[in-house]
């Protein structure tokens, strides 16, 4: 898999208290990913942005969008995909850079 795919495959940390609590428990990392995206190239794409992070597994899940009201018009929000990558223990990611 070319390096330029598997940059594009995590879209976005998943910052909030569940995921924080999942991640301090059993040290794992929730990411919003490509909808086309497999759990082989997750867990490269962990490992390759990550430099020295181990994936033990990933757990993927499809998230549908709501539905919402639009201006007197039923509409629906995107469906997007979510992973749980699981770590090495021993290993962490750092989001803040810091």
């Amino acid at each position: 898999m070319n390096q330029e795919k598997l940059m594009t495959i995590l879209l976005e940390p998943r910052v909030t208290e569940k995921s924080t609590l999942i991640g301090e428990a059993y040290n794992q990392y929730v990411f919003k990913v490509a909808r086309e995206a497999t759990k082989p190239e997750i867990k490269q794409a962990v490992e390759l942005m990550f430099d020295g992070a181990e994936v033990v597994s990933v757990q993927v899940m499809n998230v549908k969008g709501k539905k919402k009201m639009f201006a007197r018009r039923l509409g629906q929000r995107v469906n997007w995909k979510k992973a749980y990558v699981k770590l090495k223990s021993g290993f962490d990611i750092d989001f803040m850079g810091a």
